[in-house]
Formats: structure tokens, sequence, C-alpha cells
């Protein structure tokens, strides 16, 4: 989905008056009023739809034909977690970004080190401030936080830490020979108190739903936050598993009815 944003007489910042639109012959354009005041400031841009890039990108050449600069609040990287191998996507959606010129990018909690290092202009916005205002209420209750996997280590780290929370690591195990998930282990809870599992991305929720075997623990014990949650396919099974889904609205996807995640609104902690 995406947003555009400007400011106007006397210092408000509302909705820009140039919308997207596409011509009949299906290319993409902004239809600007030439009368409105206003200054263009910043898009905010969810999901991977490929379209909506394109008119993010002829809205940005919009703003600079108007001698203004303008960032693009990206808080889920698409092709982040094509990081590797042919084709490599992670590159081909830089690309992509890189050409829409923002002068500033803005993402939240990338999936690896590497769709980073690709963007222009980028600056990474970490999630361990946005975890701890959203699970506020909650956090008296924790007993620690829980690491998924390996991949999860430094995020769930640096959660923790800032929670002030012990952190326990869990274990996603692979048949070598397959390549396909052969089991789940975790360290051992305490007895008492609930847990947080902490990740970036959920899709269809398979590996969260493994974790939550492997600890024994129900839902009246386990909640869960992921930085964005696409909640696709067999996403609903969460709620069988964990008392609360957390994240953020960084992907069209959290509003999935069938997960009821609660969900944080991004652009305060990007601009």
């Amino acid at each position: 989905m995406l947003t555009t944003f400007a400011q106007v007489p006397p210092g408000f910042t509302v909705r820009s008056s140039a919308v997207a639109m596409t011509f009949p012959a299906g290319e993409a354009h902004i239809k600007a009023d030439a009368a409105a005041a206003e200054t263009p400031l910043y898009l905010y841009l969810t999901g991977a739809d490929a379209n909506e890039y394109m008119s993010a990108a002829m809205w940005i050449d919009h703003a600079h034909q108007g001698g203004h600069k303008v960032s693009a609040l990206i808080p889920y990287l698409p092709g982040a977690r094509q990081d590797r191998g042919n084709p490599f996507g992670a590159q081909v959606y830089a690309n992509l970004i890189n050409a829409m010129k923002a002068d500033e990018v803005v993402c939240f909690d990338p999936h690896s080190p590497v769709m980073p290092a690709l963007v222009h202009n980028l600056r990474i916005v970490s999630p361990e401030a946005v975890i701890g205002r959203a699970v506020k209420k909650a956090l008296s209750g924790y007993a620690g936080v829980i690491c998924p996997d390996e991949g999860a280590k430094s995020r769930t780290a640096i959660t923790a830490e800032a929670l002030g929370l012990p952190l326990f690591h869990a274990a996603k195990h692979r048949d070598f020979a397959t390549g396909k998930l052969s089991g789940f282990t975790c360290d051992e809870l305490p007895s008492e108190g609930r847990f947080l599992v902490v990740d970036d991305i959920c899709d269809g929720g398979g590996t969260f739903m493994g974790l939550a075997a492997a600890t024994g623990l129900g839902p009246d014990r386990l909640d869960l936050w992921v930085s964005h949650g696409v909640f696709s396919g067999n996403a609903a099974q969460l709620t069988q598993a964990y008392g609360t889904v957390y994240t953020t609205d960084s992907h069209p996807g959290a509003a999935n009815p069938a997960v009821g995640a609660t969900i944080t609104p991004l652009i305060s902690h990007l601009i």
C-alpha cells in the first residue's frame, strides 16, 4: 500500500494531493493539482506490489521536479529473504528501490545485512524500542525472551537486554539429505511466567508452531512478536499456540483477521 504525505500552510502534514493513477495503456502516473500549495515530505510504502513501487517512483520524480527532497519509508524490504541464490532477488528489488531516487530510504528490522548493503541512502530503524512500547502492558508478566533460531540471535539479544529480560534459545534442525525441517529444540524454561518469542518475519507460521510445541507451553504462557506479519496460508493456526501475536503495519498481511494480531503503526518511528 502506498500513501504519500506533504506539508501545507501553516505547517500541517497531510496526505499529498498528488495521487497515483494509471493510464489506459497501463503506465503509472501522478495526477497533481497545480493549484495545491504543498511541500512533498515522504511516502509510506508497505508490502511488495511492484506497481505501487512504480507509482512511488513517479511521486518522487514529481517532488524532485518541484525542487523538494523526500524520504521513502519502506519498513518491509521486499526481497530481503532472497539474499542468495539465482536469481538474486535482493539485488533485483534493491535496484528497483534505488531507481526510485529517494533522497533517503528508511526500513525497519531488515531480515539480514545483505539487502541493506545494496540500497542507497538507507537508514535502518531497529525494533527493540518499538517492541518495548508494544508489549509495555504485558512486560511485568514476562519471564524471558525466546530466540527462535540462529538467524535471530543478534535481534533477540538486543531486544532481551532492552526489555531487561533473560534470553533463551531455540533451534531448528534439518535433515541434511532433504533440507526439510526435522524438528525443534528449546532451552529449559522457568516453570512460571510468560515468554515472548521474537523474530523478524512470519509467513505461514509453521516455524513458530513447531517452536511452540518444542517449549511444551500453551497460549497462556507464550506470546509472539514479528516485525513483519505476512500471515499467509495457515497463519491462523498461530492463535492455537500464542496468546497475543504482535506485529507492525509494515505489510498488508498484518491485518489478516484470522490471526487477529495487535498491530503497531510504524510511521512515527520512521520519520
